[in-house]
């Protein structure tokens, strides 16, 4: 999903960089509003781990749908990319946290460790790329070391400082 996530964020940066997609006040406050949502949602690699399966998949399921929200309300670029976000973390759906039999489970899995962390930095990625997209640029020198990298939580992408957000609350740059 990481992965995913971090073509779709590249192809947004292209775009971006190139003025293919030159996002509107709209669509910049709305991915201003998606990108504090998904890091209210799903918050620091370390603090993540820490947590029980089913807090986690909880969290997933809403980073899913403040994304599903923003979608409903925007059209073009934004929403596209939003849509196929959405349809790279969609594998979210299908986990469960809770023992089950397999013919009473509808289908469900329980994720594995590494598939609850490569959602969680997808989602990571996810908040970078629309902030960026919320202030109508590509990276430049400051780029995030997490945009394009592995999905440990010792990477760069998960050392960020703190610092004031658009509704004047501290929150983390990196996620």
């Amino acid at each position: 999903m990481s992965a995913q996530i971090a073509d779709l964020s590249a192809e947004a940066e292209r775009q971006l960089s190139q003025h293919l997609w030159d996002p509107t006040e709209e669509d910049a406050a709305l991915a201003r509003k998606t990108a504090s949502g998904l890091a209210e949602a799903v918050g620091e690699a370390a603090a993540q781990e820490r947590l029980p399966v089913i807090d986690r998949l909880e969290h997933l399921r809403e980073a899913l749908a403040v994304l599903a929200i923003a979608l409903a309300r925007i059209h073009g670029p934004l929403a596209w990319y939003l849509a196929q976000s959405c349809t790279a973390l969609s594998p979210v759906l299908r986990w469960r946290a809770l023992p089950a039999d397999r013919q009473s489970s509808f289908g469900t899995v329980v994720p594995s460790s590494s598939d609850l962390a490569d959602a969680e930095q997808a989602v990571r990625r996810l908040h970078t790329a629309l902030t960026r997209a919320a202030a109508g640029t590509a990276p430049g020198a400051d780029a995030d070391p997490g945009i394009g990298s592995g999905s440990g939580s010792g990477s760069a992408a998960n050392s960020g400082a703190a610092e004031t957000g658009t509704d004047g609350r501290e929150g983390r740059s990196d996620i």
